[in-house]
């Protein structure tokens, strides 16, 4: 198990992380969510251990992670850290970058390692491009499955998908994440995308200010959000006040009905696809809720709470 202890760690003399403390079983996926600036990569940073801590502990398996005072060159065997810098060779190939670390002893099984991790990636075509001549998107995709070559025990993805084109995006992360999830590989993600922790987290830790506010289950803390920061992560969110009580929701989560106790006038209108996400206002403030028809400037509403 992978288990990080009241952990405290400053950059000089400022706190950059303060008391984190959570553990993972063997192949869970957490995502790592929170504000620019909270301290994500940093603490995948500190798991890796490319920094020593000020204090607290961090063990795999009951193994000590220790930083650069213990450790000659930085980094633990068993682990893997992806940046958001790829450190590619840029005048070898692709296929060379992604078996740079793999044994020469049996060459056809290096090959079809490397064929496998490239399929994973979908970077096949590319096998024998130099990476120089990539563009940013393909160079992640390399780095990612070079990161896999070894098949690590723990891997460290800091915002592993942000320079993946949208349309490419989604079929990569539903590859990746099977892909971990069938080597039972301990994951952690740091990310601003949602659909990173919905769709595949199984825990996920919001961090605010260098703490970790709260750590659950996706499902749980979208549908039971414990405050206005952590409901914003997941996209644009209401808060209502209703009979003296606050009630955080999600556009999806407010519907058009004949007559509510919640009236709204629409100032914008935008088309989504399968439905449109209309902007009103509401006792002086502004409010969002999805419709599946197209709604004019200037319509009164009524809402109603889905949940209520």
């Amino acid at each position: 198990m992978l288990h990080v202890q009241q952990l405290h760690f400053s950059y000089l003399d400022q706190p950059t992380l303060q008391n984190i403390t959570f553990s993972l079983t063997p192949g869970t996926t957490l995502a790592v969510i929170g504000e620019s600036g909270c301290g994500k990569s940093t603490l995948l940073k500190l798991i890796y251990g490319l920094h020593d801590l000020d204090s607290g502990k961090i063990l795999w398996n009951n193994n000590e992670v220790l930083g650069p005072k213990y450790h000659l060159i930085p980094g633990m065997e068993y682990m893997k850290y992806l940046a958001q810098d790829f450190d590619l060779m840029p005048f070898i190939t692709v296929a060379e970058n992604v078996g740079k670390y793999l044994s020469n002893i049996n060459k056809d099984e290096k090959e079809k390692r490397i064929a496998e991790l490239l399929d994973i990636v979908e970077m096949t075509e590319f096998a024998a491009v130099k990476a120089k001549t990539l563009s940013g998107g393909q160079m992640q995709r390399v780095a990612l499955a070079r990161v896999l070559a070894l098949e690590p025990e723990v891997l460290l993805l800091d915002e592993p998908f942000s320079h993946i084109d949208n349309f490419r995006k989604n079929s990569l992360r539903r590859k990746l994440f099977a892909y971990l999830k069938t080597k039972q590989i301990t994951t952690i993600v740091a990310t601003h995308d949602s659909t990173d922790v919905l769709s595949f987290a199984d825990q996920v830790l919001v961090m605010q200010n260098g703490t970790g506010l709260v750590q659950d289950t996706p499902q749980n803390l979208y549908r039971n959000p414990s405050d206005y920061y952590t409901a914003s992560l997941f996209g644009d969110v209401n808060q209502l006040t209703i009979n003296g009580t606050t009630h955080l929701r999600y556009p999806n989560q407010l519907c058009v009905v004949e007559h509510s106790n919640i009236s709204a006038t629409v100032i914008n209108v935008y088309f989504r696809g399968a439905v449109y996400l209309i902007e009103a206002t509401y006792n002086d403030s502004v409010l969002y809720f999805e419709n599946a028809t197209y709604l004019n400037i200037g319509d009164e509403v009524f809402l109603q709470d889905t949940l209520v």
